[in-house]
């Protein structure tokens, strides 16, 4: 076993004890090449200094993850930052769908123009049912559910703003929620 190797089992056996001055060791010893390859991965600064910065807390976390008959702690620590960094460019690639998605910038493949016309005229229809709906609840759960869906509200503003516990908020939007579901499919049976 090289001196390398050594030391490292040496820092992370005083990093499981809880060690600071080891966390740092290994961090000096290791967030270059984690900063590179992580920068490799996702080419961009700061998702790969996020990388980094997960890593390094999931080691500190969890050091008990390091399991030395498996390999070096180098060959580790680098993997987990390569997961880590391939997860990070998935997830800001399907952020980045969804966006475009949201944003109609994404022009659909085979567009029926016809599908447009049915969808406009369905979405019309839904919103008027939904209004109907709407005005059958109880005026206390309509105002939590105007408050949040159409002003933006969270349930804690919304607790503030009518005097009454978030819990109270929380129970009057379940019990609405729960209301226009059934009105709502009640429609679509009778539709």
């Amino acid at each position: 076993m090289r001196d390398e190797e050594r030391l490292d089992l040496e820092l992370h056996r005083r990093l499981q004890e809880g060690d600071r001055e080891a966390f740092d060791e290994l961090y000096r010893r290791y967030s270059g090449a984690a900063f590179g390859l992580a920068y490799r991965i996702t080419k961009q600064e700061a998702l790969a200094q996020e990388v980094v910065h997960d890593a390094f807390l999931a080691a500190w976390r969890a050091p008990e993850a390091f399991d030395p008959a498996r390999g070096t702690f180098r060959t580790f620590f680098l993997s987990l930052v390569h997961h880590r960094a391939v997860d990070t460019v998935r997830r800001e690639e399907r952020l980045r769908k969804r966006t475009e998605r949201v944003a109609n910038l994404e022009p659909e493949r085979g567009e029926d123009v016809a599908e447009d016309v049915v969808e406009s005229t369905y979405l019309v229809q839904r919103r008027k049912e939904v209004r109907e709906a709407l005005e059958t609840l109880p005026p206390e759960q309509r105002k939590v559910l105007e408050m949040a869906y159409f002003g933006g509200y969270t349930q804690t503003r919304i607790a503030e703003e009518l005097g009454i516990p978030v819990g109270t908020v929380k129970t009057r939007t379940l019990a609405a929620m729960r209301k226009l579901r059934r009105a709502l499919s009640r429609e679509d049976e009778a539709g």
